[in-house]
């Protein structure tokens, strides 16, 4: 018998004053959940950290060995489900960390190229996920927080880690009780944000080639 394929989703403890993040909620929802192809979810909590997130991220990788790898972060203020398209080379904090570090103009690799692409389908994906009554769009920009510096890390992870397939990063809004605290800011529920992340994975694993496509971004 073959071994069972994994997927990884990884989502961040809460950040920024919160009590939640919904990244973590979404993906831990998924946890153990067997996909059309036979591939079971792995899921991981990483430290909203500079420092500390790559280094949970790679030994999640070790741990689980898997084939995707899908990374979620919040961003608040965002009203849909955001598919990022790149990863910059660079970390330029508005906030400090949860390590109370705050990194201003300074490369997350010096000697890393100055940005990586997504090898998510990302066009197919935000089509998909509208075609189901999701709201979602591709986003050109993963901020310069820990998400693009996740993002970034991952990206080069998995140029690195053969087995690694297909990998990249979803931004995902506030939930609604979050959006209370923010002027009701936009919010998705959490019902909605697991379908997407389910339909995240399922467009990963069926669409072989990418939609070449118009629009479909906002960030």
């Amino acid at each position: 018998m073959r071994p069972k394929k994994t997927i990884l989703l990884t989502g961040f403890e809460p950040f920024g004053g919160e009590s939640i993040n919904p990244s973590w909620e979404a993906v831990r929802a998924l946890d153990g959940k067997t996909m059309s192809d036979g591939s079971v979810v792995a899921v991981a909590k990483l430290p909203c950290a500079f420092v500390l997130s790559l280094d949970a991220l790679e030994q999640q990788i070790r741990k689980h060995k898997p084939h995707i790898v899908v990374c979620v972060g919040q961003a608040g203020g965002r009203a849909e489900m955001s598919i990022e398209r790149v990863a910059i080379n660079v970390d330029d904090a508005r906030i400090p960390d949860n390590c109370g570090a705050q990194p201003i103009d300074v490369a997350i690799r010096s000697d890393g190229p100055a940005a990586y692409f997504s090898t998510l389908p990302v066009k197919a994906i935000v089509a998909a996920l509208q075609a189901n009554g999701i709201p979602a769009a591709v986003s050109q920009t993963a901020g310069t927080f820990v998400c693009n510096h996740v993002f970034y890390g991952l990206m080069q992870l998995a140029g690195q880690t053969p087995k690694i397939k297909r990998a990249g990063f979803v931004h995902i809004p506030f939930l609604p009780q979050q959006a209370l605290r923010h002027r009701n800011a936009p919010s998705m529920s959490l019902e909605v944000m697991v379908a997407g992340l389910r339909q995240i994975i399922e467009s990963t694993l069926t669409v072989k080639t990418d939609l070449i496509v118009a629009g479909g971004s906002t960030h």
